[in-house]
């Protein structure tokens, strides 16, 4: 159900969640783990963000001496761009500012910067941030937001779920160092997941015990178990990090079982052993646990084996139901006969003949999204 609103949130263009503090420590945290130098001496921008109390700015602001940063932009969009059904209220900081504006707090955004000790208190912290209006809404599609991006060396926030894909192109268009939340099935995209085959992006550290929780000011509709009423926060178990700046967890080869051990002793694989795809020259390991560290060929991992992947361990080759690529055939595919295709497509309406699919009981049976993988020797 949680995977279900986030997608109802991602059509309905309702973008409101916000990330909790200890949740971007842990993830910034690891980046200095494997490279205590990161940040030294960069320039981080923040779009697609509420500066006044957004926890991705106060987290930069705060550590912006222990990060070694040159200056920290955040950015915010306007109120009356968001299409909120909730009314909209300024903050204390901002209405008691004598450059509020009535009408600009509406239809612009806002811009905070931090480069110096404004405050002369002798440390460069959230006190020291200063602000202004944008001359537009925030967009960061707009040329204003695209020049500070230009001026940017890393780009960090959740931006909108409705436009991730236009995010990421955005980011990769300037070539960027980035580290954004979005969707695990983000993934299977035709925009996303060629960039994670070249390693151009990767999955960061992760949320604790791969649970991510976001406050949101329109928290309705939300089943048990999803949204806490005590502590107003909303519950994902399928959002994650993505980036392409390194860090030690991504190189932490599994530790694997041979495919005869796991017969014998896996649970999750035994009962049904090693099936081979009927389209695909790959056979199906349906949990991350049970991919044998003996076999040779091409194997259909489910997408959530990302967040396991070594690429010292590991080649990518190729997304099952992508039978085209860069303008080349799958070598793996063989698509079934006309009559075979007839009679699956009588036994299942939504089987599609470039998905991954096993026979079982004289039955096409389609699996979940898979990745397709090879050791490396």
């Amino acid at each position: 159900m949680a995977n279900s609103n986030l997608s109802k949130a991602k059509n309905a263009k309702n973008d409101e969640f916000y990330t909790q503090y200890q949740d971007i420590e842990k993830e910034i945290m690891a980046y200095l783990d494997y490279d205590p130098n990161t940040f030294t001496g960069k320039t981080v921008l923040l779009p697609c963000d509420d500066p006044e109390w957004s926890n991705f700015t106060k987290f930069f602001a705060q550590n912006f001496e222990r990060l070694g940063l040159k200056k920290l932009i955040s950015t915010s969009y306007a109120p009356d761009s968001k299409k909120l059904s909730i009314h909209y209220q300024p903050t204390l900081f901002e209405t008691t500012d004598p450059q509020y504006d009535k009408q600009k707090t509406i239809v612009n955004g806002k811009i905070f910067t931090l480069t110096h000790d404004k405050s002369g208190d002798g440390k460069i912290d959230v006190n020291d941030l200063e602000w202004t209006y944008l001359k537009g809404d925030g967009d960061f599609r707009s040329a204003e937001i695209k020049k500070l991006r230009d001026e940017a060396d890393i780009i960090i926030t959740n931006p909108p779920f409705s436009l991730f894909r236009e995010f990421v192109a955005w980011i990769i268009e300037a070539e960027k160092k980035f580290v954004i939340i979005g969707n695990m099935n983000a993934i299977t995209y035709k925009e996303i997941f060629p960039l994670i085959k070249e390693n151009n992006m990767w999955l960061g550290n992760g949320f604790k015990a791969g649970n991510a929780y976001f406050s949101s000011p329109t928290y309705n509709d939300y089943a048990d178990g999803v949204f806490d009423k005590e502590t107003g926060l909303v519950k994902f178990r399928n959002c994650v990090w993505f980036t392409n700046i390194d860090h030690g967890r991504r190189h932490q080869p599994l530790s694997l079982m041979t495919m005869t051990d796991n017969l014998r002793f896996n649970k999750k694989i035994k009962e049904f052993g090693y099936q081979k795809y009927d389209n695909y020259d790959a056979i199906d390991i349906p949990f991350t646990d049970a991919i044998p560290s003996d076999y040779e060929g091409v194997m259909g991992v489910p997408i959530s084996f990302l967040d396991k992947y070594c690429p010292e361990q590991f080649e990518i080759i190729w997304r099952g139901g992508d039978i085209l690529w860069a303008e080349n055939e799958c070598p793996f595919f063989t698509p079934p006969s006309q009559d075979k295709s007839i009679e699956y497509r009588k036994q299942n309406s939504t089987w599609r003949v470039q998905n991954p699919y096993l026979i079982i009981n004289n039955k096409a049976q389609t699996v979940y999204q898979r990745i397709l993988i090879k050791h490396k020797k």
